[in-house]
């Protein structure tokens, strides 16, 4: 029951799904001027290409795969990671989204990540740049290898294709749009699969409560075979819950998320985009989190075998549609699997090319050149990933887990007192950032098992973090021109 028939239809509405995101990819290469055009699309795109961009690349293949497995086996308790990642981009838009585009146009012109926090605090020892370009390309190389993986599994359960020749097929689908297109082929296409995402969610499990019988006839099911999965909180420790929310956290520091704020054309349109962001996002996670639970009623009203809970999309997508749309549902996996390898290599080639080759050896480089070595980047980074993903039972979807936690507690306590604390100096945010991953990485290998403590590691390494940020800014001096800097974005907010 768990493998999709290997038939025509299914074929052919995924080699059309793929052409159409080449075809973007080779019309926005002839679009691309200069670094700025490749990197942050111009700056020039509008608020609903901005917020589903935003939405698509942060949410990969666990919305549709992860989240719903997730609910099949606990329950609703499970919905508390929903809710904290609802909460943390809600408040990502409202309180960095305005502030971090003003700094990296108004006062000065920063394409990257890195770029913002070397030119906020006035780093001319490109100390914060580097320590930047370690962490993106550490974690996201893992990332985007996660994200092949998950790739090659959907087209070898869907497909019944070798494993290795799935990788090879996602990955260059993958690399060729992101190399050709940079950062516009990337948002418009995350635009295009946000939008077939969502739709899938809310299609599949309204197909599923009629074939139930209701929602009502349902829960009944579900209250008889597992109660348990009802509850939100009964049995559930503090700690559990404070961990779940704690993913919220994560969004104030994800390099691929927060370069959507910075790409948008005004800040007068950052409410509309927040309004359509996290419309969308609530939608596609409730639509998540109900295929899990009615996923646990379906299997045991028509007696089916689910060996993989994380394949409860895959098979409900086969078992009540014909061979065309379930092409077209099974496609939304592929969109969100690419999305977010594509936001994530374009950032890693961003860093190679802008962050180390232009700001620290050659500064003189011309954009063309600089693109050029982007792309290079999006394969050099494309071929470690692809390298690891080789296994699919590779450790390294372990690490994985820690990538969001460590992205939030280093960049994200640096970004926020960044953007709120006009007193923050060069060596808080140094010493911030290194802690925050420090901690992270200490505390899911080591603290946590040591201290018997099982709290989310973004949690002590976003305390901790700020807490450093906090005692080593007060101890050193503001450079100079930073707190002018910081008074001229406060008074174009």
């Amino acid at each position: 029951m768990e493998v999709v028939k290997i038939n025509t239809e299914i074929a052919i509405t995924f080699i059309a799904y793929s052409a159409l995101m080449l075809f973007i990819g080779f019309y926005f290469y002839r679009k691309n001027k200069n670094t700025e055009d490749y990197f942050l699309g111009g700056r020039s795109l509008g608020p609903v290409v901005s917020a589903l961009s935003a939405g698509a690349s942060d949410m990969s293949g666990w919305l549709l795969m992860g989240l719903p497995g997730a609910l099949y086996v606990s329950g609703f308790v499970e919905s508390y990671i929903a809710i904290g990642l609802s909460i943390g981009a809600f408040l990502n838009w409202v309180f960095v989204a305005k502030r971090l585009r003003i700094y990296t146009s108004v006062i000065a012109n920063s394409i990257t990540i890195p770029d913002y926090f070397e030119t906020r605090f006035d780093d001319d020892k490109h100390i914060l740049r580097i320590v930047c370009a370690i962490v993106i390309l550490v974690f996201f190389t893992f990332y985007v290898s996660s994200g092949l993986v998950g790739g090659a599994k959907l087209f070898e359960s869907t497909f019944g294709i070798d494993y290795t020749h799935a990788l090879t097929t996602g990955t260059i689908i993958i690399v060729i749009y992101t190399f050709l297109g940079g950062y516009k082929a990337v948002c418009w296409t995350d635009m295009i699969q946000g939008l077939l995402m969502m739709s899938a969610l809310i299609i599949v499990p309204l197909v599923m409560l009629s074939n139930l019988g209701g929602y009502e006839a349902a829960i009944n099911i579900v209250q008889e075979i597992k109660p348990q999965n009802l509850s939100m909180g009964e049995g559930v420790s503090l700690l559990t819950i404070i961990s779940a929310l704690a993913w919220g956290l994560g969004y104030f520091g994800q390099p691929h998320i927060l370069v959507r704020f910075m790409s948008i054309r005004s800040t007068k349109e950052i409410p509309t985009a927040t309004i359509v962001g996290i419309s969308w996002m609530v939608i596609s996670l409730i639509g998540a989190c109900f295929i899990g639970i009615l996923g646990i009623a379906y299997v045991h009203k028509f007696n089916l075998s689910l060996q993989d809970p994380e394949k409860i999309f895959i098979v409900m997508s086969q078992l009540l549609f014909n061979p065309w749309i379930a092409g077209i549902l099974l496609s939304a996996i592929l969109a969100a699997i690419m999305s977010t390898a594509s936001s994530q290599l374009l950032v890693s080639s961003s860093t190679l090319a802008e962050d180390f080759y232009r700001r620290i050896f050659k500064q003189d480089a011309s954009s063309q050149m600089v693109m050029r070595l982007g792309r290079i980047g999006v394969l050099l980074v494309a071929l470690i990933a692809f390298l690891i993903s080789t296994d699919k039972n590779s450790s390294v979807l372990s690490i994985v887990a820690y990538a969001w936690a460590g992205f939030g507690a280093s960049f994200g306590s640096v970004m926020l007192f960044s953007l709120f604390w006009s007193k923050m100096t060069r060596m808080g945010a140094i010493a911030g950032m290194v802690t925050g991953a420090v901690v992270v990485v200490a505390w899911k290998n080591y603290l946590a098992g040591i201290l018997g403590f099982p709290l989310y590691e973004i949690v002590p390494g976003f305390v901790c973090a700020s807490f450093v940020i906090i005692i080593v800014s007060l101890m050193t001096k503001v450079r100079p021109g930073t707190q002018k800097a910081y008074e001229t974005m406060l008074k174009n907010l």
